[in-house]
Parts: structure tokens; C-alpha cells; sequence
């Protein structure tokens, strides 16, 4: 009997604004992982996969190694591809997540190829992303911004990564991932306001409570001026463009008429 070879993923097509907000996400800590769910459309039959939107996740945990993923959000990013799939009158569903590594490579580790495996038993489709925006090359004395794209493939009993063709396609900025950036901002605060929160059951003595409230501010500070400030500051020279744009095509069309 002949074996049939597993399904796996050939191409993916990510659109460049998706891939704008995904940056946006990862720069916004070095310190911790970050976390979405990418949202599109899959041709079963070619095996491509085109990615257009993204769900900003809430982290829980914080750590600087690893991110997870609750039931509870992939039903919301499941339902919100529902209500994308409507408005724009074409299928969609949650296609693949997306994570960052700040200060190490972008490879993806065994616990990232793990998980990735697990998603691929629901979904053999399902892609993973992996964004590595702090890591410094020692030779040129820089930061770069790498990206890689893979599924998880088992090979001999192990699991290793495969890596899959992308290709980031020009798009302009959508609605609804213009919504995603906006979102951000809130958010991270609500991940802070959480994080420095002291339970009901638990007793803390005034000073403690002083230091965590004190550490709090600080945070959310720096959300606001090194996130919310500079995102405002690129949103706002993208208007001035646009308008540019506007009136320079319209000054096109006036002369195109009275010629």
C-alpha cells in the first residue's frame, strides 16, 4: 500500500499591514514574549494560505520564554474571523498565530515546534510566526528585524521545524487592523492593571502596597510614552500622506479633464 504523504502548508501570502501591526506589537516590550492569532483565508487545494487580519491576544502570564494560548481566546479570535468573514463577504477563520523572541533568534525553539504541532492536529494548515525584533548581530553592531514562518514536521519520531515560503504583499492599511493598532494601547494596560492587582483574599502591608502601586505607574507610563505617543505620531504622518496623496491625484484628474 502506498503512503500518502501528510498535508502541509506551501505558501503563505501575509499582507503588509498585518505584518505592520505585527511589528508594532512586538516592539512594544523586550523584555517579555508577545502574542496573536493570524486571521485569513486557506486554499485547500494549493495548500496557500492568505493572511489579512490579526487578533492582538491578552497575556495572563508574562514571561520572557514563552507565551500560551487559552480555549478562551482562540473562540474570541474564532468569532471575530465570523464577523470579519461578513463584512468582507468572504470565508474566513483563524489560519496560524504569530509570537516574538526580543533578545534571541528567531528560530523557533521545542517548545514553540511542540505547540505548533499541537495546533497542526486541529488545523494540518495552521502556520506559526515568529517575529525576533531586539536581537543584535554582534558583527555589524545593530538590531535587526527577522522574521520566520514554519510548520512543525515529524521526522523519525521527532518533531523538527519546516520551514514555509512567505511572501509579505502591499496592501493598504485596513480598517479593522488600523482597530487592532488602537486597541493595543488598552490592552497593555489592562495586562499591567492586572498583573500589579492584589487579590481579595490577600493581605499586603501599606508600604508593599505602596512599592506595587509605585511600579504600576511606572508601567503605564511607559506604555504611554513609548507606545501610545509614537503610535499616534506614525498614524498621524499616514493621514498627511494620504491627504497628500488625495490632493495629488485630484489635481491629476483636473488636468486629465482639460486636456
Amino acid at each position: 500500500m502506498k503512503m500518502v504523504p501528510d498535508k502541509y502548508l506551501k505558501k503563505v501570502i501575509l499582507s503588509s499591514d498585518v505584518f505592520a501591526v505585527c511589528i508594532q506589537h512586538a516592539l512594544t516590550t523586550e523584555k517579555q514574549e508577545i502574542m496573536g492569532l493570524l486571521i485569513g483565508e486557506v486554499d485547500e487545494e494549493a495548500c496557500v494560505s492568505q493572511v489579512t487580519a490579526c487578533v492582538i491576544l491578552h497575556r495572563s502570564d508574562k514571561q520572557p520564554d514563552r507565551v500560551e494560548i487559552s480555549p478562551e481566546q482562540l473562540c474570541r479570535a474564532s468569532m471575530h474571523a465570523e464577523q470579519l468573514a461578513v463584512t468582507l463577504k468572504k470565508p474566513m477563520r483563524v489560519v496560524g498565530w504569530y509570537h516574538s523572541h526580543p533578545h534571541i533568534t528567531v528560530w523557533p525553539s521545542h517548545v514553540d515546534i511542540r505547540t505548533q504541532s499541537t495546533y497542526q492536529m486541529m488545523d494540518p494548515l495552521f502556520v506559526g510566526l515568529i517575529f525576533s525584533v531586539y536581537h543584535t548581530d554582534q558583527r555589524i553592531r545593530s538590531n535587526q528585524i527577522q522574521l520566520t514562518c514554519f510548520q512543525a514536521h515529524q521526522r523519525n519520531s521527532e518533531l523538527e521545524r519546516r520551514e514555509v515560503q512567505l511572501i509579505i504583499e502591499n496592501s493598504p492599511l485596513q480598517g479593522y487592523n488600523l482597530e487592532g493598532i488602537a486597541n493595543l494601547p488598552k490592552i497593555l494596560v489592562q495586562e499591567e492593571v492586572e498583573s500589579h492587582s492584589v487579590k481579595d483574599n490577600e493581605t499586603i502591608d501599606p508600604v508593599a502596597r505602596l512599592h506595587n502601586d509605585a511600579f504600576k505607574t511606572v508601567a503605564l507610563v511607559h506604555i504611554v510614552s513609548k507606545v501610545s505617543r509614537p503610535m499616534c505620531d506614525d498614524l498621524v504622518e499616514r493621514l498627511n500622506v494620504t491627504n497628500w496623496r488625495i490632493k495629488e491625484l485630484e489635481a491629476l484628474k483636473k488636468e486629465l479633464l482639460d486636456s
